[in-house]
């Protein structure tokens, strides 16, 4: 038999940015818990509310299936005696499951006969489980920090006040946090604050609906929610700018969604939009309006957790909270803009960026430095360039940065621009942080892209530099996001930089005394650094091996590395590759085991074989040919020339012996494998293709 199991726990309103983690990881919990008791089990429904979590599990199982147990004893040879007296092994192992010597079975063995006994185990009532299983599957949940209430020994990420939990149309008895099961949940707050009573899973979020007034599905809530924000900006004429992050939270504060529009004083649009939206989605979790060209419209939209008889006071009160922020983020404006960002930089003397590594306002004249002689290399202006960096942090110390502290570099771009600064200048003040994360956009300009990289490059070098890397999960520093940063603009830039040389450029600006780790830090930071691509690629679905091959080169160029990983990887797709990597990795090994160097060039009449002529001719050739591909960083198509030679290569291992007692034919054709490997060489080490045995 199977029936329908159902668990919710009614609590104090719950934490609206864990609320959906929340909700999968207790259903994952409780889906593993019914496996490890091996019950058998339909679909499993999470569901989740500011004041309720539950899970329904369908066509569960009433109870563990009998499982027969075997217990295997000592060999039947040590059991008894010449006399076929039972030993003391034997009457032990009896003793041990409560039954006589007689009674025990045989059973044969890879290892001989051996004493057995079996018995039926019967399966567990599911009923007698369930309270064990819930109150692991709550032990479980990722709550970082649990508390107490009242006099109560329990702990939970909030006070709970109420269990439900059916096993079919009846209530299981058991008691979890304290609490004995029932079959009654609770309406909405203020639409329906009385008990209700469940009488099975099935119809669990149907009473909870109505009479109840909650909306206990998640997923289903929150598409209610998207529908009614984007019915709301339609009506004035505008587009709903729907964050994700946004929409689940508060998804996770309301138990009856109801979209409602309110509006603000079309004289704060002169305000920076960036400043305005924080206001409205971090401090009010509004959703904004813009209009067809992404502009800000004097719109926001609320979701309301009633269904008021007087929508228009509901708005009124949401128009009155926002527009002292609204007010509050104008004046922080106008009273930054009568100060330059050039005027503010003493004040960075203040701010520590790291002890050893002096001030933030050292940091920008170090990164000014920098960014003058990438902008060089690049091409890019170096007067900006210089000018940007010294200017990049200055928006730290503005009183629109300080109330709204995800304006920083958006702030610095408005103000720059305020005081007449380049655009590109300007610019590079927000794009100085590009990418903030992973598949974010790069920066657009030329001087924000010279800043980003030095801002990062500087914030490796110091951190290296005073021996403090990442270890493990800490990095204080964001030194893993910065290296990929740096790699991202690199390659998808086309920047063909020598990153060797960058961090030698940026070590060179701090006082030697200052870097504890002076000479060491370049190599240290640019291992680091190339290191963060084997996770790049695997996220492309290169092989990790396809990336050693190159970085077994010890190449410091990003742009040249990535494009030799995209040409190895092209040629391991390629039906000769795998031959030629083995025979490349032949090679290899011979030549490790030599004592002394190799001969550099071949001698064309120590050739015997017509195999090693045949291998020898096509060197010449396929280095004819790839040289000039190679040349021109064409590395894709000249490995893919080089594919030709397999069943030259084949030819020659299967009929020339390499290890040939005369000494001159041996180095001689030592010789010709290394100028075979040397062509693969040029771009990466194929021999690592090879899989590892």
């Amino acid at each position: 038999m199977a029936q329908d199991f159902l668990v919710e726990l009614g609590t104090e309103e719950l934490p609206p940015k864990a609320l959906h983690k929340l909700m999968s990881a207790f259903a994952d919990g409780i889906t593993q818990g019914l496996k490890g008791a091996e019950l058998s089990f339909g679909e499993v429904k999470a569901y989740a509310a500011p004041r309720r979590l539950a899970v329904a599990v369908f066509g569960l199982a009433d109870k563990q299936q009998d499982k027969q147990i075997e217990k295997l004893g000592p060999a039947v040879k040590a059991a008894f005696d010449k006399e076929g007296k039972p030993s003391k092994a034997a009457e032990g192992f009896a003793r041990s499951n409560g039954v006589a010597v007689e009674e025990l079975g045989r059973k044969e063995t890879d290892k001989g006969e051996r004493l057995a006994y079996i018995s039926e185990q019967k399966g567990a009532e599911t009923e007698s489980l369930l309270a064990g299983i819930v109150e692991k599957a709550l032990a479980q949940l990722p709550i970082p920090k649990r508390m107490r209430w009242g006099a109560r020994r329990e702990e939970f990420v909030r006070p709970v006040h109420w269990l439900v939990m059916l096993f079919g149309n009846k209530v299981v008895n058991g008691e979890v946090l304290g609490l004995k099961a029932g079959n009654t949940s609770r309406g909405h707050r203020f639409h329906c604050n009385r008990e209700l009573e469940i009488h099975s899973a099935h119809d669990y979020a149907q009473v909870l609906r109505e009479p109840g007034y909650v909306m206990a599905d998640f997923a289903e809530r929150r598409e209610a929610i998207r529908a009614q924000v984007i019915a709301e900006a339609n009506n004035v004429n505008g587009e709903a700018v729907i964050d994700d992050d946004l929409l689940d939270e508060v998804t996770a504060l309301v138990e009856w969604p109801v979209a409602l529009t309110g509006r603000f004083e079309e004289r704060f649009l002169e305000v920076p939009a960036e400043a305005l939206i924080s206001s409205m989605k971090e401090h009010q979790k509004y959703f904004h309006v813009v209009d067809e060209d992404g502009q800000l419209l004097p719109f926001f939209i609320t979701v309301s957790n009633i269904e008021s008889q007087d929508a228009a006071q509901v708005i009124h009160g949401n128009e009155r909270v926002i527009r002292p922020r609204l007010a509050d983020a104008a004046f922080f404006f106008e009273t930054d803009k009568k100060t330059s960002l050039e005027s503010r930089r003493e004040k960075l003397r203040q701010i520590v960026f790291q002890q050893h590594l002096g001030s933030v306002y050292d940091k920008t004249e170090r990164v000014a430095a920098l960014a003058r002689t990438i902008a060089e290399k690049t091409g890019s202006n170096g007067d900006w360039a210089e000018r940007a960096g010294r200017l990049c942090k200055s928006d730290l110390v503005t009183e629109m940065v300080f109330e709204f502290a995800d304006m920083q570099g958006i702030a610095g771009y408005y103000y720059a621009e305020n005081d007449g600064e380049p655009l590109d200048v300007a610019k590079a003040m927000y794009e100085q942080y590009m990418p903030k994360f992973a598949g974010d956009e790069l920066p657009a300009s030329d001087t924000g892209t010279v800043i980003a990289l030095a801002d990062r490059l500087d914030t490796l070098v110091g951190i290296f530099g005073i021996g403090q890397p990442p270890s493990g999960s800490r990095d204080p520093f964001a030194l893993r996001r910065a290296s990929l940063g740096i790699i991202r603009i690199l390659v998808e830039k086309r920047l063909d930089l020598d990153l060797r040389e960058l961090l030698e450029l940026a070590r060179d600006n701090y006082p030697r005394t200052a870097l504890g780790e002076y000479d060491k830090v370049v190599e240290q930071t640019l291992q680091y650094v190339l290191e963060r691509f084997r996770a790049r690629y695997e996220d492309q679905g290169i092989a990790t091996e396809v990336f050693m091959s190159v970085a077994a080169r010890k190449l410091s160029r990003p742009l040249d590395i990535d494009n030799r990983v995209h040409a190895v990887n092209a040629f391991s797709q390629l039906p000769e590759s795998g031959a030629l990597a083995a025979a490349n990795k032949r090679v290899s090994n011979i030549l490790a085991k030599l004592d002394t160097a190799v001969p550099s060039s071949v001698d064309e009449a120590l050739l015997q074989e017509e195999a090693e002529k045949a291998l020898f001719a096509a060197v010449q050739v396929a280095r004819t040919e790839v040289e000039p591909l190679y040349s021109d960083a064409l590395f894709a198509e000249g490995l893919a020339g080089l594919a030709g030679l397999r069943e030259t290569v084949d030819s020659f291992f299967d009929h020339v012996m390499v290890m040939s007692d005369d000494e001159q034919l041996r180095n001689n054709r030592l010789a010709l494998l290394a100028q075979l490997r040397a062509l693969f060489l040029e771009v990466a080490d194929i021999s690592l293709l090879v899989p590892a045995k």
